[in-house]
């Protein structure tokens, strides 16, 4: 066993959290928890995992589950292609595979939506084979353990830290293993001000020495968000609220949403044209405050008019009035409209 492996399980047995997936550790659990700690905290992402194993207790009732209930299961988690993908791998893992995840990594990375940390997470946690599990924290550590200021984002420094890895663990814990790197950068080798103190790695940690380690790693500047104005129209009739299905592809796919119209600021009487179109006339109330939302590659900037329809319209394809309880219960609404959804009293 490695020097850092020797020092570091101790460590995660007397400190891990008790998560819920880590109580049952199956590779379904496995699989869901690490998909939605993608771009999304831990203490955030619990009670959509309870609510979402609870009601998809396997990958046949995620394969099973009508798409507009997953999005609304995964509704306030964002990034939703990660829904999509995790329905379109439990298909392939019931028909290949007998419901069961695969007992392999490679065969687990094959899966849509599983990329090389995933599949090392479930192939070491759940099924005990010796795989590297990769992410942001351990790329963390080990650049502090060795005072590395390569670019972690180059593939050739992710490779190279990944063999490091791979050196250190132990062949008949690897999950615990990775599962103990992933809670020190967690826990105790943070961001911005690493717990040296507190870490059981301080006398191995070459970082420390140097007095780099809060500076490591290094990581090219992020490119500034595209800005992008958006006018809403929160529109209300006996009927319920107006709702607009966005596009099958691209940016929140399939979720439902008040008419928006992206990159256009639009006046009152050019948002009456847009909704005469649909039938509907609206008696303006006020105007929307000024929001914003922030998404991986563009911010978007909100604004736009409250007001309600003379009468409940008949409505095209694609449009829908709701009434607060099929709000709260079956649409999916992203979060990027939370700031107006309140005004209208149906936010759960």
């Amino acid at each position: 066993m490695g020097a850092v492996a020797q020092a570091l399980l101790p460590w995660f047995e007397k400190n891990r959290r008790l998560l819920p997936f880590r109580q049952e550790p199956s590779a379904y659990h496995i699989w869901v928890s690490e998909i939605m700690l993608q771009q999304t905290r831990v203490a955030a992402a619990l009670p959509y995992y309870e609510r979402f194993v609870a009601e998809l207790p396997d990958p046949a009732a995620l394969a099973a589950c009508p798409p507009d209930r997953l999005r609304k299961l995964w509704q306030g988690l964002g990034y939703y292609s990660r829904a999509a993908n995790m329905q379109k791998a439990a298909r392939i893992v019931c028909e290949q595979y007998g419901g069961v995840l695969p007992a392999s990594r490679e065969a687990l990375r094959a899966l849509p939506g599983i990329g090389d940390y995933t599949a090392g997470a479930i192939a070491s946690i759940a099924f005990g084979i010796p795989a590297p599990a990769v992410d942001g924290n351990v790329l963390r550590v080990f650049a502090r353990l060795f005072d590395d200021d390569a670019d972690i984002t180059r593939p050739a420094v992710r490779r190279l830290f990944t063999r490091r890895v791979m050196e250190q663990m132990p062949p008949d814990a690897p999950g615990p293993y990775n599962e103990a790197l992933m809670e020190l950068g967690a826990l105790v080798c943070l961001p911005a001000a690493p717990r040296c103190d507190a870490c059981p790695l301080a006398a191995l940690c070459r970082g420390r020495a140097s007095g780099r380690a809060a500076a490591l790693p290094c990581k090219p500047p992020k490119k500034e968000k595209t800005r992008l104005p958006v006018t809403v129209a929160l529109v209300e009739s006996p009927a319920g609220l107006l709702l607009q299905r966005r596009p099958a592809g691209g940016l929140l796919a399939n979720l439902w949403q008040p008419p928006a119209f992206e990159g256009r600021t639009l006046t009152r009487d050019q948002l009456d044209g847009e909704l005469a179109r649909l039938g509907i006339r609206v008696d303006w109330e006020a105007a929307l405050p000024a929001a914003r939302h922030v998404f991986t590659h563009r911010i978007w900037e909100l604004g736009g008019w409250r007001g309600r329809a003379a009468a409940a319209a008949a409505l095209p394809d694609g449009y829908a009035w709701a009434r607060g309880e099929e709000l709260a219960e079956q649409y999916p609404v992203p979060s990027a409209f939370d700031a107006y959804l309140p005004q209208a009293g149906h936010r759960e």
